[in-house]
């Protein structure tokens, strides 16, 4: 038997210590010769200009193959926390421990991966308690952006660690449960090792806005325009899309749901509950036939990922109206800057559409920030972007980039008002007349 004076509690972070994204952390105990190990996420983080050619960057786990690894726990359904499962699982082969909702995005991503008949995935209530060997791990309720978000409490025979997951404080959540506060003060007072604590802007001063003063914004913008419009943000975001749906419907306008991840939140979310007593959604193949007053796209890639629905309904000239706004609901994430930029830049050319002009909105409010004691999260952030294209633009002016069948046909939302012939020269197509700035 070995001998309990030989036990340690090491914490090793493979990713997310330190930088964005990318969180895989490690907890072990027991001799050095000996010692069983749990794993808490397993995400990924998404390249940028720094890594060219690289979309996906995931945690390097080979310290701990081979290893004795009693599970794999997952705090919430974030990308930078279960993201690089369909990578990293065969490696580490462990069983899967998450709460309902988390578990329903996981299934999809092991299906994707062609893991689901392999990997053992056990579901876990809300503040439920999972003993792993020497571990104890109990799930405590905290606020988030996405359902279920969950701290771990994880008691030892030599102590207890607060594993935070991601976190702010919000009084007034639009999803989920507020942070259970007595829960966390009977820890404390029970004593605990350390406190890892896993949250974006922790270290900047300010006190949290909520996600129900973002709705109210939000349905203020949106019945004050006319014409289509169409709100980008992180589909993960549940409680932002539940705010974009509330303020449309407040307006008396569907909702049109554009991106595959979006109709994968949405059916995570109904599945345990949430999004319930909001209209059905409208088909993409049926938008078109509604008055634009009466329509709202709701997209993925508020950050400008050149694969993401906004940036693809942009690019394609769709939705397609000579009067569009398209509104970013999200903060400038690490690692998507340059994409961002250009989607600002260049947001939907609608028949008179133009870049360049920008208006500021109370349209985010932020992770967890310090207040001045350093003991509360939260704060209102960078206000998210929003872009409101008019007539008139150089840029809307320039070479068409599209083959010539479009404007054969005179359909094409960026040439108008201009004619356009084919040039034998490149197969595109070229101006035979300057712009009218009335048209």
């Amino acid at each position: 038997m070995a001998d309990p004076s030989h036990d340690e509690l090491v914490f090793l972070p493979l990713g997310g210590s330190n930088e964005i994204g990318m969180n895989l952390n490690a907890y072990g105990f027991g001799p050095a010769d000996d010692r069983r190990w749990i794993v808490v996420d397993v995400g990924v983080t998404f390249g940028d200009s720094t890594t060219p050619g690289v979309d996906v960057i995931v945690p390097d786990p080979t310290y701990l193959e081979g290893e004795n690894i009693l599970g794999i726990v997952l705090t919430h359904a974030h990308e930078d926390h279960i993201g690089a499962l369909g990578w990293l699982w065969p490696r580490l082969k462990a069983p899967l421990y998450a709460t309902p909702f988390t578990a329903f995005l996981i299934r999809e991503k092991l299906r994707d991966a062609g893991l689901l008949d392999e990997v053992e995935l056990n579901v876990v209530p809300l503040g439920g308690t999972i003993s792993l060997g020497d571990f104890e791990v109990t799930m405590v309720t905290i606020t988030h952006s996405i359902p279920e978000p969950n701290g771990l409490a994880i008691k030892t025979p030599l102590g207890t660690v607060l594993h935070t997951g991601d976190w702010k404080i919000d009084e007034d959540p639009v999803i989920g449960e507020r942070t259970d506060v007595e829960t966390i003060r009977r820890l404390g007072d029970e004593g605990v090792l350390a406190m890892v604590c896993d949250s974006t802007n922790v270290f900047v001063d300010g006190s949290a806005g909520s996600e129900a003063e973002v709705k109210v914004a939000l349905t203020a913008l949106i019945g004050s325009l006319t014409g289509k419009v169409a709100v980008g943000c992180f589909a993960s975001n549940v409680a932002r899309l539940d705010s974009v749906i509330r303020a449309a419907e407040a307006c008396g306008r569907r909702v049109c749901l554009v991106g595959r991840s979006m109709h994968r939140i949405t059916a995570a979310a109904k599945s345990v509950g949430l999004l319930e007593d909001v209209q059905p959604f409208i088909d993409m193949s049926e938008a078109g036939y509604f008055p634009d007053e009466a329509i709202l796209y709701l997209c993925t890639g508020s950050q400008g990922e050149p694969r993401a629905a906004a940036t693809a309904a942009r690019s394609a000239g769709t939705p397609p109206s000579h009067q569009a706004l398209v509104a970013g609901a999200a903060r400038r994430g690490p690692g998507r800057r340059p994409h961002r930029h250009r989607r600002q830049t260049r947001p939907h050319r609608g028949r008179r559409g133009r870049a360049g002009r920008c208006a500021q909105g109370p349209l985010h409010p932020g992770r967890s920030r310090r207040d001045g004691a350093g003991r509360q999260a939260g704060g209102l952030s960078e206000p998210a972007t929003v872009t409101a294209p008019s007539p008139g633009s150089a840029r809307a002016r320039s070479r068409c980039p599209r083959r010539c069948q479009a404007h054969r046909a005179g359909r094409c939302p960026r040439c108008r008002p201009r004619r356009w012939r084919r040039s034998p020269s490149h197969g595109r197509c070229r101006p035979t007349a300057r712009a009218s700035r009335s048209a």
